[in-house]
């Protein structure tokens, strides 16, 4: 299993290479679908034989020897909990996407085609890599190819977008190429005889404890480049104009795959790697996340351009992902993971159907549709339960997520308020607004344009290309469980560890040691550790109460201590 694991990730980087010597564009066509095929079929073993009660470690992993001299750098993957869903969901999507840009791409097609094989092999590294550095050289990988579909295949302002979108990116992720080096010498000397390493089992391990000053300027970094991926308010003016130029191809990919990398670093790096500072500026996050939820959804019901709309959906969607996972319990990061995959599905759909929409009217203004149900009523019904899924209809896959969410930081210890939820829920409201309103003005009343009588229903391939996303849809609103029995344990596992490395340096802070700001912004005394306590929410698992009732023997133990 583990060679499968890396022929799954590197076969759509083998195929991008023999794109390069076809000739003929329906050729390079069929060749991506096979890849992207054969890439979704064997990844289907890693899904069926992943054990879902195993915790603290990957599984199928490949370790390989340090290749940066002396410094423990090596290439390592595998998957977990966290990993697994998003793994398979790149694959999923990788033939989706494959299928949308079929009639739509004429110009350097082997060249795009590439492009989108390049980066499903980056984006498959970065949800199985395993070892820091190699989780960066990943992330960059993805970059590339990106920058080329929008810079050459996008819209008439596809070069002020490729710009803006790389200069956000690029200064982002230099801050966190400096801070992951701090923390690979960090590492070395603490925990690996003085040897630089990234290795994420060495980093997670008890014996790795960054002082609280260092945690908080080393949050700082990851999260600022985290926040500009994901991306969270107010770093997120690149994303609507990005989604807008680029390709369908290109818009669904950054929304289905792209954005999530953001989430799941948060998740797997900034959270594990800095449990003090990630519990200190959890209330942070959680306002960033319900201001872009509010922010998202009043925005977007102000587009005129569907496109956009959808777009500007995403920065709200995300900013509940952002929030269930600073809840910091396990229905709140279930939540969050489980709406990644939601919104990779019911959002790609609807830049998918926006794309089919496009090739038939060229254009995208809302202005310019209306009363098209009558010629196109097989998209009609697609739309419609893409559009309520993305609104959390109740039966559909959004439901479920943003529930998760908002039970999760209703009751969060570390949030400590329940107003967090009570505005999300405003942004629920204020989306089956723009939703449905969009919805009616695209699909329903009278045809007042000559062109739209002439529109034609999508065909076969169209069909073919959606009707699995409907399916995964309808399956997650009904039976969660069956996914989110992949992560629960993990999950769990992660909460609990992170809550025992944060209360043991908690434990060892000394105050006389930290500065002003420090003092005000961390509370030293042992109740750091009690905000991580585990959630009393059904379908929670007795590690993190376990963990709890070692805060409460620290506790004790520091009160004797006279801390």
């Amino acid at each position: 299993m583990e060679l499968l694991l890396n022929i799954v990730i590197y076969l759509p980087l083998f195929g991008a290479l023999l794109l390069l010597i076809i000739r003929q564009d329906d050729w390079v066509r069929w060749t991506s679908l096979l890849i992207t095929m054969a890439t979704f079929v064997l990844s289907l073993p890693l899904l069926l034989q992943f054990d879902i009660s195993l915790t603290g470690t990957a599984q199928y992993m490949t370790v390989g020897e340090p290749f940066l001299g002396d410094w423990d750098v090596k290439y390592m993957v595998g998957l977990d909990g966290l990993s697994m869903l998003l793994f398979m969901l790149t694959t999923f999507m990788a033939p989706i996407v494959v299928l949308s840009s079929w009639s739509s791409i004429k110009k350097h097609v082997a060249g795009f085609f590439s492009m989108l094989l390049i980066l499903q092999t980056g984006s498959l590294g970065v949800f199985a890599a395993l070892d820091l550095f190699m989780f960066y050289i990943f992330f960059e990988l993805t970059q590339i190819p990106m920058f080329f579909l929008i810079g050459i295949w996008g819209g008439t302002d596809r070069i002020y977008a490729t710009v803006k979108f790389f200069i956000y990116t690029l200064v982002g992720w230099l801050l966190m190429l400096v801070a992951l080096i701090y923390v690979g010498f960090a590492a070395g000397n603490m925990v690996n005889d003085g040897v630089f390493t990234t290795d994420w089992r060495l980093l997670t391990s008890p014996e790795f404890q960054l002082g609280l000053v260092e945690q908080t300027w080393l949050f700082l970094a990851f999260g600022f480049a985290f926040c500009i991926k994901v991306p969270i308010f107010p770093f997120h003016s690149w994303l609507p104009l990005a989604h807008t130029e680029a390709p369908t191809a290109g818009s669904v990919v950054l929304a289905a795959i792209a954005l999530k990398m953001g989430t799941y670093a948060i998740l797997r790096y900034l959270i594990p790697l800095f449990p003090n500072a990630a519990i200190a500026f959890a209330p942070m996050f959680a306002v960033l996340g319900v201001i872009g939820i509010i922010y998202g959804a009043l925005v977007a019901m102000v587009q005129k351009d569907v496109k956009k709309l959808v777009a500007y959906s995403s920065i709200s969607h995300l900013g509940f992902v952002v929030l269930g996972m600073f809840a910091f319990n396990t229905i709140g990061a279930q939540g969050a993971i489980i709406q990644m995959v939601n919104h990779g599905l019911s959002t790609g759909a609807l830049f998918i159907i926006v794309g089919m929409l496009y090739e038939r009217r060229h254009s995208r203004m809302i202005a310019d549709f209306g009363g098209i149900a009558k010629m196109m009523p097989v998209l009609t019904v697609m739309f419609m339960i893409a559009m309520l899924a993305s609104i959390g209809l109740p039966g559909l896959n959004g439901f479920v997520g943003e529930f998760l969410i908002l039970v999760g930081s209703f009751n969060s210890v570390v949030l400590g308020s329940y107003w967090y939820a009570v505005f999300a829920a405003v942004g629920v409201i204020l989306a089956a607004g723009y939703m449905l309103w969009m919805f009616q003005r695209v699909m329903f009343g009278p045809i007042t344009h000559e062109e739209n009588k002439k529109l034609t229903d999508i065909n076969a391939r169209e069909i073919g290309l959606l009707v699995p996303i409907m399916i995964f849809i309808v399956w997650i609103g009904i039976r969660p469980t069956d996914f989110t029995r992949y992560s629960e344990a993990q999950v769990t596992w992660m909460l609990e560890d992170t809550q025992t490395r944060a209360d043991a340096i908690a434990h060892n802070a000394h105050s006389t040691e930290l500065p002003a700001w420090a003092l005000k912004l961390y509370d030293v005394t042992p109740q750091v550790a009690s905000y991580m306590e585990s959630d009393h929410e059904e379908g929670a698992t007795t590690a993190i109460t376990a963990a709890s009732g070692n805060s409460e023997v620290n506790r004790r133990e520091n009160e004797e201590n006279g801390l």
